[in-house]
């Protein structure tokens, strides 16, 4: 006999209650620190990138632009998930509505997804500045930009939506403690009272789908990069044209390699890897690009760094340049 159809509306519990990082209790007020401080770096660094970017006539190439997104990406990345986690941390767990969670996990998802994205165009990018470079400007216009960044933003958007709405539609009538310091997808799924494989198993389809031809695509890139590198003549003009890609290769690592290690961990390695750790690389995946990022592209990319540098100092004594940029911007 069939038994009576679940009623997901009874069986929604009205919060989930996050623990933290299960066994790590007394370090918790001390990872709260850290969180705040690379949350504060990422904040800071981040936006003083957009700011850059954004009034600096000089940063209006394809790269820049680029940037300019990832580092909005890497606002809403870390925004999503740190200030959860760090009072989590110091209240030794918070309790977060129902709907509440699942909009965090599928920013959280969403915005990875179109972190990868933006790797990939940032690879095309040098691809053609390295490989084509007479026609850089040409392929590469507004509206190409524009349209890479709407398509990629659309991908996240049809591969995400419907991984949110089938673990939102799980009945959850146990227990409702997620032995996590954020709503991650698998501790969650586990609560349900219904077999969450379905959801997992998309979520799986889906990472391997985005990442896996972002990573394919990104590798013919630089395969194509290093044949038109080593057929230059000069070793000088080897070593400069490598060097414009190595921002985006550190940026590329702290994502990918994490993140591999991350899923790793959560598929295969549960009954090895301890809880505490499992969590611990999660909560890590998510923090450690946006802090990382515009230290990378601010220190390695010599432009940026005197652009960013030059802002820093009219902030700090050159008010006049404020005033100026605030009436050329209102002026008819």
């Amino acid at each position: 006999m069939l038994g009576p159809p679940y009623n997901h509306t009874m069986e929604h519990p009205a919060t989930f209650f996050l623990v933290g990082i299960p066994g790590l209790q007394s370090s918790h007020p001390w990872l709260a620190i850290l969180l705040s401080a690379m949350y504060t770096v990422a904040l800071l660094g981040n936006t003083l990138i957009v700011t850059v970017i954004w009034v600096d006539s000089t940063l209006q190439e394809p790269v820049y632009c680029f940037l300019c997104v990832l580092a909005v990406e890497d606002i809403v990345m870390a925004s999503s998930v740190v200030p959860k986690m760090v009072s989590t941390f110091c209240s030794g767990g918070s309790s977060i509505s129902f709907n509440g969670c699942f909009t965090q996990m599928y920013f959280v998802h969403a915005a990875t997804a179109v972190e990868t994205g933006l790797l990939l165009a940032m690879a095309f990018d040098r691809y053609v500045a390295i490989c084509k470079p007479l026609h850089y400007k040409r392929i590469l216009t507004p509206q190409v930009m524009l349209g890479m960044c709407v398509t990629i933003a659309i991908r996240a958007v049809i591969f995400m939506t419907p991984l949110s709405w089938m673990l939102s539609h799980l009945p959850f009538c146990g227990s409702h403690v997620v032995p996590h310091s954020y709503c991650e997808h698998i501790a969650v799924a586990k609560l349900a009272c219904a077999d969450p494989k379905p959801s997992s198993l998309y979520s799986l389809i889906c990472s391997f789908i985005i990442v896996g031809s972002d990573v394919a695509f990104i590798a013919a890139s630089y395969i194509l990069i290093l044949r038109a590198v080593f057929a230059l003549s000069s070793r000088n003009a080897q070593l400069k044209a490598l060097s414009t890609c190595g921002s985006h290769v550190g940026v590329m690592a702290l994502y990918y390699l994490p993140g591999m290690g991350s899923i790793y961990v959560a598929w295969v390695g549960q009954d090895v890897v301890p809880l505490h750790t499992q969590v611990l690389l999660a909560d890590l995946y998510l923090v450690i690009p946006p802090t990382l990022n515009p230290i990378i592209y601010g220190m390695r990319t010599k432009q940026m760094r005197e652009r960013m540098w030059s802002l820093i100092m009219r902030c700090l004594f050159d008010y006049s340049y404020w005033d100026s940029r605030t009436q050329n911007l209102f002026r008819p």
